[in-house]
């Protein structure tokens, strides 16, 4: 898979999760990329994504900057 579609793929996960009413909680970075965790606003439910493209954590630090 291309790095783009890598990127547009973890970019409608994101979206997914945040339309779904989670909140990214945590972001954990390291060298394979960053853990972010996603916990949902009503049922404390949570879930962790691993962002690989610099893309994708560019774009989830927009959403954190901007107030998701």
């Amino acid at each position: 898979m291309s790095e783009y579609q890598e990127f547009l793929t973890e970019r409608d996960k994101i979206d997914v999760l945040i339309q779904q009413g989670f909140r990214i909680i945590k972001v954990t970075e390291n060298l394979s990329g960053a853990f972010v965790l996603f916990k949902h606003k009503q049922n404390n439910r949570s879930v962790t994504l691993h962002v690989k493209t610099a893309n994708a954590r560019k774009y989830f630090s927009n959403l954190l900057v901007n107030g998701q």
